[in-house]
């Protein structure tokens, strides 16, 4: 194999699961000093097709070129000889190891004679870290890190790993802003040396970032050319079928009554410090309050704590007037509490169980599915399919696995559920990473309607679009605590970037 990848080619790859034909006849080229954007509704099969140009999966029909050479993948090891690092949506990473000790996993220089040297591996990652403005810390561990940080710690180590031509599926979804145009500008200077395969919902990075553009529908390509001739609204329609528009909150205040009053709140990060320090808040009935704040200051342990899975130091969560600071998840949820957390295959589903039990995992001793502790499968089985149908969750049955699902198709088992079940209040986070047009703008929807039922609301984003065009209030978080509340109106993008980054009013001095 030649040092550089100067082309890849994939030609009519078939694959088959049981009930599904995931890839239909899939042929695609990228050559050298390409950005490629593959893009889709999720279950479209892009993850797939990408897992088997990784040899992860084996493909039933067709063939895979390099330098014009056909290559057949064993195994993920064989792809990373070759060439090929892939970034997964899913995070490859050891959680109760360092950043050091992960990467040093698939790093086969650091293997010596008995004996693994870490501390090469050590000055590797920070010399990639340093090299491509990409900071994270060797020695901490992956469950210490946010999402956001685990995102550059994949990135980080599929570059330690010597790619010389990178996949990367969704890689923004967990990047800020700011962070997110610095991957775009260093995505783009990386192409001198490299070609790229990008997956991404976002179109606008689509549009910015990538040369050419394959779209995917039902596991086969509706669509292919170059990304500058068209928009990104265009490439939305063509992606779903129709034109893509996201609703905006536009409506009156509903003066409802307050109810959610968190005072004075301080809690502990896994780390010992405090990541939620001296927090006030309100949310009232029928109020969407965007949370916005750049990865990692605390919002992960705000929603921790209010939904009673992290203990708080100091302070009250006032839930309809009733204290429920260090209640048990069980007693937030009774008493009308519903969440969409982040780590959505770690805390939002169980993986091994059916999609039809993970939409009652918080109803099941329900009498609407249960009589005397009894589960009533006619029922559960009609819910389920109502759900799977009014959510566009695309899988072979509810009695698929729901580990089993795509990542966009398991945060939409966890939306319907959440939605559907008449919490009294809602909190979601990030509920919208991972998910395509076509669902970004059913969930919109979905989030405005429960406002109009007089439901509150803590949005929890980093998408500024998103917190922009559905919130009331925004409250920017920065370093565990409320910088500033801006009205509807108020905030711009630029006025919400200086906060979060913690200016204050450094922009009115500056003006």
């Amino acid at each position: 194999m030649e040092d550089k990848i100067k082309s890849l080619k994939m030609e009519h790859i078939t694959k088959r699961f049981p009930g599904v034909l995931a890839s239909d006849d899939i042929s695609l080229n990228v050559e050298e000093g390409e950005i490629l954007a593959l893009v889709g509704e999720n279950g479209a099969g892009k993850t797939t097709l990408m897992n088997i140009l990784m040899g992860i999966y084996q493909q039933d029909e067709g063939r895979i070129f390099i330098n014009g050479k056909e290559v057949r993948f064993r195994g993920p090891e064989d792809a990373f000889k070759a060439g090929l690092g892939m970034v997964h949506q899913q995070y490859m990473l050891v959680p109760n190891m360092t950043v050091t000790e992960n990467v040093a996993l698939g790093y086969k220089k650091a293997w010596k004679p008995f004996r693994l040297d870490l501390e090469m591996v050590r000055e590797r990652v920070e010399e990639i870290s340093s090299r491509y403005g990409l900071a994270v810390n060797p020695d901490a561990y992956i469950w210490q890190l946010s999402v956001g940080e685990q995102q550059r710690v994949e990135l980080v180590k599929t570059l330690c790993l010597g790619a010389k031509f990178l996949i990367l599926d969704e890689p923004t979804s967990a990047l800020t802003p700011q962070e997110t145009d610095e991957l775009i500008d260093l995505l783009k200077k990386m192409k001198r040396e490299l070609s790229i395969i990008f997956i991404s919902h976002k179109l606008n990075e689509v549009k910015a970032l990538s040369d050419k553009v394959v779209i995917l529908r039902h596991g086969a390509v509706v669509f292919s050319g170059n990304t500058s001739d068209y928009s990104p609204s265009e490439i939305a329609a063509l992606m779903t079928g129709h034109e893509i528009v996201l609703p905006e909150n536009r409506e009156p205040d509903m003066h409802g009554d307050v109810a959610l009053a968190i005072s004075d709140l301080y809690v502990r990060s896994d780390r010992g410090f405090f990541a939620v320090n001296g927090l006030n808040l309100e949310v009232r009935e029928g109020e969407i309050v965007g949370l916005a704040g750049v990865s990692g200051n605390g919002q992960k342990e705000l929603a921790e704590a209010i939904n009673g899975l992290r203990p708080i130091e100091k302070g009250k969560i006032e839930f309809f007037g009733e204290d429920i600071a260090n209640k048990t998840p069980y007693y937030v949820i009774e008493h009308g509490m519903g969440y969409i957390p982040e780590e959505r295959n770690i805390e939002g589903i169980v993986p091994s169980f059916q999609i039809k039990e993970n939409f009652i995992l918080k109803d099941s001793d329900d009498e609407k599915f249960a009589r005397h502790r009894f589960l009533k499968k006619k029922e559960i089985n009609s819910n389920a399919e109502i759900l799977r149908q009014n959510f566009d969750i695309r899988c072979p049955g509810t009695n698929t696995a729901a580990g089993a699902l795509s990542g966009g198709n398991i945060q939409k088992v966890i939306l319907a559920r959440e939605i559907t079940r008449a919490p009294k209040f809602l909190i979601a986070v990030y509920p919208t990473r991972g998910l395509d047009m076509g669902a970004i703008e059913f969930i919109h929807q979905e989030l405005l309607k429960k406002r109009r039922e007089g439901i509150g609301i803590l949005l929890v984003s980093e998408e500024l679009d998103e917190i922009m065009n559905l919130s009331d209030r925004i409250a920017v978080i920065y370093k565990g605590a409320i910088q500033s509340i801006l009205h509807h109106g108020e905030a711009t993008k630029k006025s919400l970037g200086i906060l979060m980054a913690g200016l204050g009013n450094e922009e009115e001095k500056n003006d």
